[in-house]
């Protein structure tokens, strides 16, 4: 399907307003899932890290899955993926009011409502980049801003509406709020172009792949004819004729016009076959060597000494960087402060800084004497000091205080891509992306559960903050190291052109002679 040159604006503006809003209204429950979980524990007296797989799940599947979710938008199209992944995370939400334990939850919430949320990110983010190109990135940052915008105010909502609805009744809200999803999805016009009247059936045979198996496929026609039909006569000749050596094909061939009119069936028959036999050989060496060259180029990604040391620290970085925007209210009710001190809840804070963050890391990223790569370790090392920090704060204050700060700098995954491409090139960005998207759902899988485990084990969050600082500050200093100069062979040996210069030398020689 051929699509249109980006318009850079027009009908782009309205599909930016509609990715925002599908945002805010799918990620802003599984965010704000903070406020949820201490009603969670209340309600089935779970422990605090079984209870976080909820949340952790949630925030995680949909990153798990994001091969999974690119090729559901790749095959149906973004307006037809948003409007599906509408009706599962609405109806994750209100089955997640009916949840008769934690393990329930698991499912209609964790991965029900985690998955319908990759979904819709990865439509909203291949929508908005089908309809800019020189504007996509403002494009793309104004629609990112709906996660942090829905972190803000669902925070507040649910609080709202569990205490006049409660539990149950606050998810079955949520849940039809999210239906505006639907509304959202309809707008989605894609941008195909308006001169493609062809049937859907005659136009996939349009694919440059498949035409140039089609082409490969007529050359050699004639070819696999022959093999088949010697396959064929050779095991009538071996019915009949198996101990004699002496025999001729054409008395094989029948004689009278009713075999013959058999036997023009039977070679159409014979072409036929083979032509789908050749068409399905071709199609699976080619599916074959693309799966080759993938795992090549893996392979090649991770011979790459700083994106090794960037999958370890993205990893680190949600293991230990996710879990205060999902245990925060529950550290400030285990350290005795009492919620009629809350003015604002404390994961509000962290979403509206979250966007403040991403607006102002990006511009920094865009100046040209800050390198980028720097500029994100920074805000690791900076991230781990203000989780170690956390034990230490005993008052609502120095809580909002340090929120602010972990919000701020959560917004570092706005210049994450940023990171990406000067550590990979423009050419093997998507690539790279979705191989440390997968990592980083794994960690923000795994975070919160972690956290909560050590506070099974000790009754104090003290250690797991403690832990979640190290594992941060870790990943940020084996970013650093691989990204130092000193460190970095490749570029040691990139200002070496001497086979060039003897060519060179060597021509300039013998033309002389």
């Amino acid at each position: 399907m051929e699509f249109k040159k980006p318009p850079d604006g027009g009908w782009g503006w309205v599909i930016v307003l509609a990715s925002l809003f599908t945002q805010f209204l799918c990620y802003g429950s599984p965010l704000a899932v903070g406020v949820l979980y201490i009603e969670w524990l209340d309600a089935f007296g779970e422990g605090k890290g079984k209870t976080a797989w909820v949340g952790s799940l949630a925030s995680g599947v949909g990153l798990l899955a994001s091969p999974v979710c690119s090729l559901c938008v790749s095959s149906f199209g973004a307006r037809a993926v948003t409007i599906f992944s509408g009706f599962m995370v609405a109806g994750g939400l209100m089955l997640s009011s009916f949840a008769p334990n934690i393990y329930f939850l698991f499912f209609s919430y964790g991965i029900v409502v985690g998955l319908g949320c990759g979904l819709l990110y990865t439509a909203t983010v291949t929508i908005t980049c089908q309809y800019f190109d020189s504007r996509r990135g403002l494009a793309l940052g104004l629609i990112s801003t709906g996660s942090s915008i829905g972190l803000f105010i669902y925070a507040a909502l649910q609080r709202l509406l569990i205490e006049f609805y409660g539990l149950d009744g606050c998810l079955l809200i949520v849940g039809a709020l999210a239906l505006n999803i639907l509304a959202c999805g309809s707008l989605m016009r894609p941008l195909q172009s308006s001169d493609c009247t062809l049937p859907e059936k005659i136009a996939l045979e349009n694919v440059p792949g498949r035409y140039s198996i089609y082409n490969e496929k007529e050359k050699n026609l004639e070819e696999n004819i022959n093999i088949l039909e010697k396959t064929y006569r050779g095991e009538e000749t071996c019915k009949s004729t198996l101990a004699s050596g002496d025999w001729k094909p054409e008395s094989l061939l029948p004689k009278n016009p009713t075999t013959m009119a058999h036997t023009k069936e039977t070679e159409t028959y014979k072409k036929k076959v083979a032509e789908r036999t050749y068409f399905c050989k071709q199609l699976a060496k080619r599916k074959w060597q693309l799966y080759k060259n993938y795992c090549e180029e893996t392979v090649a990604l991770f011979k790459n000494k700083v994106f090794s040391a960037l999958f370890i620290a993205i990893f680190l970085f949600d293991i230990g960087g996710f879990p205060p925007s999902l245990l925060m209210e529950d550290v400030a009710r285990s350290s005795n402060v009492k919620e009629e001190e809350f003015p604002m809840p404390l994961i509000s804070i962290i979403g509206i800084m979250t966007a403040v963050g991403k607006l102002i890391l990006g511009i920094l990223a865009d100046f040209k004497w800050i390198n980028t790569l720097y500029l994100y370790v920074a805000t690791l090392i900076i991230m781990s000091l203000a989780l170690c920090a956390i034990p230490f704060a005993k008052s609502y204050v120095t809580l909002a205080l340090l929120s602010g700060i972990l919000g701020f700098l959560t917004g570092n995954w706005s210049i994450f891509p940023y990171v990406t491409t000067k550590t990979v090139g423009i050419e093997k960005l998507a690539h790279a992306y979705g191989i440390l998207m997968f990592f980083a759902g794994l960690g923000n899988s795994l975070g919160p559960p972690i956290v909560g485990w050590f506070y099974d084990w000790t009754h104090t969050y003290d250690i797991a903050f403690y832990f979640s600082g190290f594992c941060v500050l870790l990943g940020g200093f084996i970013l650093l190291l691989a990204a130092l100069p000193s460190w970095d062979t490749c570029n040691k040996q990139l200002p070496k052109p001497a086979p060039t210069t003897f060519l060179y030398k060597v021509a300039s020689n013998s033309s002389n002679v």
